[in-house]
């Protein structure tokens, strides 16, 4: 499974940043490995320097072998939170995508 992490100008998207991102989704995405060919994780900053309770927002795009990608949003007051958002929802999406799948077969 291939990782990408992408900030806008506005996050600080450091290495370490990009590192524990890529740790925390190999994590929680480990059952889904060998399904998962790509895994695109978007950090903005959507309030610019208001800094509220919402003002960034991570996307997580991933795509399953052979199948149509699965993408989520979440926000949240920093990066992580959104982040971690996000994950926990593509997590659930993923559940519900590769059940019905296995069902199917």
């Amino acid at each position: 499974m291939d990782f990408q992490f992408n900030s806008d100008n506005r996050i600080d998207g450091t290495d370490a940043m990009a590192e524990q991102s890529e740790a925390r989704v190999r994590e929680r995405l480990a059952r889904f490995e060998g399904r998962l060919t790509r895994v695109e994780v978007h950090v903005r900053d959507i309030d610019g320097t208001t800094n509220g309770a919402e003002g960034v927002e991570a996307a997580i795009e991933a795509r399953p072998a052979g199948a149509q990608p699965v993408a989520v949003t979440d926000r949240g007051a920093k990066p992580e939170t959104a982040i971690n958002g996000a994950l926990k929802k593509l997590v659930m999406r993923l559940d519900s995508d590769f059940g019905k799948a296995d069902r199917v077969r």
